[in-house]
C-alpha cells in the first residue's frame, strides 16, 4: 500500500537553520517593503531583523515551523510561549505558493503544537497594511481583541481559543 504525501508538510527547526534564516529574511524584506511602500534600502532588512529578532522562536521560549509545499521550501510560522497561551509570529508564505493553502496549513500546525503544550489560546498582533494576513486570521476563527501588546507595529490584535474540545453527548 502506498501513501500519498500531503501537499503541505511542516517541520520544527531552529531560527538559525539555513531554511529558516532564508525565510525569515524574505519575510522581513516583505515587511520592510510594504511598510515603506518602496524597495528596501541597503541595511534596512538587517536593521529590522536586529530590531525584531526571532532567536526566541526556539526551545524553551517558543518554536519555529518551516513549511514545504510538495518539495519546495514555501513558508514559516512561529510561536512564543507565555503562561497558558502562545503568541503567533512570523507567518509567511512565499509569493509563488500563495493561494495554495499554505497559510491554513501553517495555522493548523501551530494550533496543534500550541494545544500539545497546554496553551489554551493563541494571540497575535499585526499591522493595518497586512490586510491579507488579517483576512486569513479571521477566516480561521481568530477574533479581534483589545490591545495586549504595545509594539511599534501593532495595530490590530487577534485571539483564538485552541483548547476546544468536542461537545459532550
Amino acid at each position: 500500500m502506498t501513501s500519498v504525501r500531503p501537499a503541505w508538510v511542516t517541520a520544527t527547526v531552529r531560527p538559525d537553520h539555513p531554511d529558516a534564516a532564508l525565510l525569515l529574511r524574505e519575510y522581513m524584506t516583505e515587511m520592510v517593503v510594504r511598510y515603506h511602500g518602496r524597495p528596501a534600502r541597503p541595511g534596512e532588512v538587517d536593521a529590522a531583523l536586529a530590531e525584531m529578532p526571532s532567536d526566541d522562536l526556539a526551545p524553551p521560549g517558543g518554536l519555529l515551523l518551516v513549511a514545504h509545499h510538495w518539495t519546495d521550501l514555501a513558508g514559516c510560522a512561529g510561536l512564543r510561549w507565555h503562561s497558558g497561551w502562545a503568541e503567533l509570529k512570523r507567518v509567511f508564505v512565499r509569493p509563488a505558493h500563495r493561494g495554495a493553502g499554505g497559510g491554513a496549513a501553517l495555522l493548523a500546525a501551530v494550533e496543534r503544537r500550541a494545544r500539545a503544550v497546554g496553551a489554551d489560546r493563541i494571540r497575535l498582533d499585526t499591522r493595518d497594511d497586512l490586510v491579507e494576513a488579517r483576512a486569513l486570521y479571521v477566516r480561521h476563527g481568530y477574533v479581534e481583541i483589545p490591545a495586549y501588546s504595545h509594539g511599534p507595529y501593532a495595530e490590530h490584535w487577534y485571539e483564538k481559543a485552541v483548547d476546544e474540545r468536542p461537545p459532550r453527548r
